[in-house]
């Protein structure tokens, strides 16, 4: 079976979290109007922006919220850390480290390279 067509339409100035949820949700079946004309949302300033401005710890949290777990049971996955610990690394507070960086690509099945800060 088909799954059903999903039509959201939003008038005016859209915030980037919903914009990013929606993103986050849809993936490549997203697809934005501007003006009544379908644009890439990959090719959008918005999509350019928002990925420049990603850390490491938006990725545990977009990865985490994704798959429905809360923070205790995601850090109960990476070997039994505390949900406070968890917290600080979404929040940029706490580094991840390289070994955590690996679970992290494990456990959500993406490139090690989201959990993994660059320097400037």
């Amino acid at each position: 079976m088909k799954t059903p067509h999903t039509e959201i339409i939003i008038n005016g100035i859209v915030s980037n979290g919903i914009l990013e949820a929606l993103q986050q949700e849809y993936g490549n079946d997203l697809k934005i109007m501007e003006d009544g004309k379908a644009v890439n949302v990959f090719e959008t300033e918005w999509y350019r922006m928002v990925k420049a401005n990603m850390k490491p710890g938006d990725y545990v949290r977009i990865c985490q919220e994704k798959k429905g777990w809360t923070q205790t049971e995601l850090g109960m996955m990476l070997g039994g850390i505390p949900r406070q610990h968890v917290s600080n690394m979404e929040r940029g507070v706490r580094p991840i480290s390289l070994q955590t960086a690996r679970k992290l690509a494990s456990i959500f099945d993406v490139e090690i390279s989201k959990f993994i800060c660059c320097a400037a």
